[in-house]
């Protein structure tokens, strides 16, 4: 990309951010804008079928589960343990996506993505769910940023006719990938698509190591879809290690939730925040239930 180029997409980004706030002042801003608790399957580590595991959680004060897909798990119990227990799917996340990323040099390996990204937005579909969360790509040293900005958005548009025939929308999540470490250049990610179905993951957590969280709202704006919820410490990634940083509980951490409520109030989100970290028994997740209504509070 040249240099021209490069300032007509920046400058555009710039633009669409900077007019978002006059757009989004006519709307009316949700008083609380982190509504519904979820988390991920994973995180319920109580030995116990489906069925039971969704009531334990629905009876600890969350509203949903996300599944991870492709998964093992049985399809049919998984829906008869969502309408048993009024548990929501709100989403799915792809299990595949590190594995095979997008961005991967091997034309195979994307396509191995790229099929588990159908069957993810089918399965969401079944669910009842809105999202696939999807992390688009993997910048190493065999793997230039270049490369995998073009290669990961050449084979997500494969997936644009799968996911407005099934009414899914693919989330792009933040994570260290070492690709699109700028919001305004997310933005711009996410814009270049052109389609109401490509939209933003945003993890709270994973922004602190180098960035402020409610900056990132404010930038991507509508474009965020639903919220990851969880912590880090910059006094443990200067004395312990960058990934000592996440061994803080919900609401501990460097996170300044209440500006976070506040830039999610000023883009008008309301809706999904769920959590992500370590789980564990009933006593566990009971505990991230309480810590996530403090901060929803904020």
């Amino acid at each position: 990309m040249n240099r021209k180029t490069f300032l007509k997409y920046t400058a555009a980004a710039m633009t669409a951010t900077a007019l978002a706030p006059a757009t989004l002042g006519r709307m009316r801003a949700p008083s609380q804008p982190l509504i519904k608790k979820s988390l991920k399957y994973g995180m319920i580590k109580e030995d116990l079928s489906i069925l039971d595991k969704f009531k334990l959680v629905k009876d600890l004060g969350f509203h949903g589960v996300e599944m991870d897909s492709p998964n093992e798990l049985d399809d049919k119990e998984i829906l008869e343990a969502r309408d048993k227990s009024g548990i929501e799917i709100p989403g799915v996340v792809n299990s595949v996506h590190w594995k095979a990323p997008l961005s991967d040099p091997d034309p195979a390996v994307r396509a191995k993505c790229v099929e588990s990204m159908k069957t993810a937005l089918h399965a969401c579909k079944r669910y009842g769910g809105t999202t696939v969360l999807l992390v688009p790509a993997v910048v190493n040293e065999q793997v230039s940023y270049a490369d995998a900005y073009r290669r990961s958005q050449e084979e997500i548009r494969k997936l644009l006719p799968l996911a407005e025939e099934t009414g899914i929308n693919i989330a792009i999540e933040n994570v260290w990938n070492n690709f699109l470490l700028s919001p305004l250049e997310a933005a711009r990610y996410i814009d270049e698509f052109e389609s109401p179905r490509i939209g933003w993951y945003f993890d709270v957590g994973n922004i602190i190591r180098y960035g402020w969280a409610h900056h990132w709202i404010e930038a991507l704006g509508q474009r965020i879809m639903k919220i990851d919820v969880k912590e880090y410490s910059r006094d443990k990634q200067r004395n312990e290690g960058i990934w000592a940083g996440f061994r803080v509980e919900i609401g501990d951490g460097d996170c300044d939730w209440a500006k976070v409520n506040a830039a999610l109030r000023k883009v008008g989100y309301s809706g999904w925040g769920s959590a992500e970290v370590p789980g564990g028994d009933r006593k566990r997740l009971k505990e991230i239930s309480e810590r996530m209504d403090k901060i929803y509070a904020l």
